[in-house]
């Protein structure tokens, strides 16, 4: 029994035959394409459950090809980059990625970032939640503020579901990793905050000050408010 499909973009071709023996190995279905556009047919032809994008690649690239994917489809994305500043990463977010590698990654790293974008939360809240005047929509997968809409990717949604099931509540950078990414995690809270900083960004009005959820110094991240259903 197949533990999952993968589509596998790299431009290289060494490193697709050594992602698809590596991963085949651990139980996965994988096909893979060189390039963005030839990805998007992929994504259509061999509906796979996750996609290992890389970021550096000819054409469309690998940021527009992580825009367009997640445009179409709400299939997990872990972006492929030789570039480690938050700021690249926070950009991987921004265009629909849910988890990022650093190359060059070993092979136990990669497939526990695949686990963990396999693990979802459990779905206990469901439907529509409002905390003031913003409106969570589990459903869609939105925030709305008002007039303003934003989208989630799939794992900013488990982290925002996480913390609403536990509103008003310090959790701890630890339990939140292991919640969201699983035991795997736990220790990489330079990870959680580029997670928790793009969150922010779609859901504060002023990301910088933010009021919704707020930092517990030393311990954790808090979600404010009084939710009630929609």
């Amino acid at each position: 029994m197949s533990a999952g499909r993968i589509l596998v973009v790299d431009d290289e071709p060494q490193i697709r035959r050594i992602m698809r023996t590596t991963l085949t190995g651990a139980g996965y279905e994988i096909d893979d394409a060189k390039t963005g556009e030839e990805a998007l047919v992929k994504l259509r032809e061999f509906r796979p459950d996750l996609v290992l994008l890389d970021m550096n690649m000819p054409g469309i690239g690998g940021l527009a090809a992580c825009r367009a994917i997640r445009a179409d489809s709400d299939v997990g994305i872990i972006v492929l980059t030789v570039r480690n500043t938050e700021a690249d990463k926070v950009e991987a977010l921004d265009a629909g990625a849910d988890d990022f590698v650093t190359k060059p990654f070993s092979t136990p790293e990669l497939l526990a970032r695949i686990r963990a974008a396999f693990r979802r939360v459990p779905a206990s809240a469901t439907g529509k939640l409002r905390s003031g005047a913003q409106e969570i929509d589990f459903t869609a997968r939105t925030v709305k503020n008002g007039d303003a809409v934003a989208h989630l990717t799939p794992k900013e949604l488990d982290l925002l579901r996480y913390l609403t099931q536990h509103a008003n509540q310090a959790v701890s950078h630890r339990e939140l990793l292991q919640a969201v990414w699983g035991p795997d995690y736990g220790d990489q809270v330079d990870y959680l905050r580029v997670f928790i900083k793009n969150l922010r960004k779609k859901i504060e009005i002023n990301p910088e000050k933010p009021e919704v959820i707020s930092t517990e110094p030393w311990v954790g991240y808090r979600f404010n408010g009084k939710l009630e259903p929609a």
